[in-house]
This record gives C-alpha cells, sequence and structure tokens, in this order.
C-alpha cells in the first residue's frame, strides 16, 4: 500500500516517526515534503500529499502540522479528497467506516508519538462502510455533489 507523507515544520518531527513506524511495517511511504524544521507553508505540504491521493498514485495520505487543523483544510480543497483530522482511534475508526476519508490529518502539538501511531493503524486498518447502496455512500456521493458545484 502507498502513502503520501505531507507535513510542515511543526509536523516534521511526527511525521519522521509516522514514516519510519509506515516502512517497517511494510507501507511504501511517498515524502511530498517538508524536509526540515525550518520554517514553511503548510498548504504546499498538505495539496502535494492530497493530490497523490486524488491521482490514485497514493492509496492513502498523512498528513501534519502543529495542530493538523491548516494542513486539513489545505488537503480538503484537492477534489476527491476527503481528509479527517483525528485526535483519537475513535475518530480514526469512524472517519474510515462512515466518511471513506482518504487522508489522515494529525497535530504534532496535540497528539503524542505513541497515540499518533495507534491512530494511524486504525485509519489504516478500517475499512469503509461506504459500499454502493449504503445510507453511507449516498451521504459521500452528497459530497462529491458538493465539490462539482451542484449542492
Amino acid at each position: 500500500m502507498k502513502i503520501a507523507l505531507g507535513c510542515d515544520h511543526g509536523g516534521f518531527g511526527l511525521m519522521q516517526k509516522v514514516k519510519a513506524h509506515l516502512t517497517e511495517n511494510g507501507y511504501e511511504c511517498h515524502d511530498f515534503g517538508t524536509y526540515s524544521t525550518d520554517s514553511c507553508h503548510y498548504p504546499v505540504y498538505g495539496a502535494a500529499a492530497a493530490r497523490a491521493v486524488a491521482s490514485g498514485d497514493c492509496d492513502f495520505g498523512i498528513v501534519i502540522c502543529t495542530t493538523g487543523i491548516g494542513i486539513s483544510i489545505a488537503a480538503n480543497k484537492v477534489k476527491g479528497v476527503r481528509a479527517a483530522l483525528c485526535t483519537d482511534c475513535y475518530c480514526a475508526e469512524m472517519t474510515r467506516r462512515h466518511n471513506n476519508a482518504n487522508v489522515l490529518a494529525m497535530g504534532a502539538g496535540v497528539v503524542g508519538e505513541g497515540l499518533a501511531m495507534k491512530i494511524v493503524d486504525t485509519f489504516l486498518s478500517t475499512p469503509t462502510e461506504a459500499v454502493e447502496g449504503s445510507r453511507h455512500a449516498s451521504r459521500i456521493a452528497l459530497i462529491g455533489e458538493i465539490e462539482e458545484g451542484k449542492i
């Protein structure tokens, strides 16, 4: 499975740990930066990782900034991306099950390393219930209609 990674300076340290964790568990990581703790602009890296997911080059994305808020907003501007900011495993599970989220956002200043790894594992291992004909699928379709300007 291919995972797109994107972070800013505030998320760099945690992203390095997430990347190592993913690699150790057999995931293929595509790192879209940033590559240091030098101050930078989170929208650039959130959008780059999100585009890799939207294009199908990567199966899922993980984006991290200090709070997770800004980078999740940026990732969600990419058509076809459903980025979810998760601060616990329950949110990670439910956003996969009900929203078919394809990008996980976290805040390095909000979740610690141990919790972050559990959130990542939960997000990547939880199947979606948003299958054709389900109430969840119809809701995902409505989100798509919003993207298309139909609603």
